[in-house]
């Protein structure tokens, strides 16, 4: 425990991360923004499964969902550091 901990203080006072400030409210937007995506995915799933589509078909579909959701979890996770990998203008 002493070491993991040792590990993220080493990692959050990195000079990258000297510009970083996490704060609860930051932290809670974060874990609310994930469940709601995380359950508009999980519905997507459900509704290409539901509705029984073809198994070639739903397998690519199930997949593109998984990448469409994999990138953007990394990039809410990059936006945390100050280089968002997608950006709204």
């Amino acid at each position: 425990m002493k070491y993991a901990l040792a590990l993220i203080l080493a990692m959050v006072s990195a000079p990258a991360f000297a510009a970083v400030s996490l704060s609860i409210e930051g932290l809670v937007e974060l874990v609310i923004y994930l469940l709601v995506v995380g359950g508009i995915f999980w519905l997507l799933l459900w509704l290409v499964a539901y509705l029984g589509v073809p198994e070639p078909f739903s397998k690519v579909i199930k997949i593109i969902i998984m990448v469409v959701g994999v990138l953007i979890l990394i990039s809410v996770l990059l936006s945390f550091i100050g280089h968002p990998l997608l950006t709204m203008r």
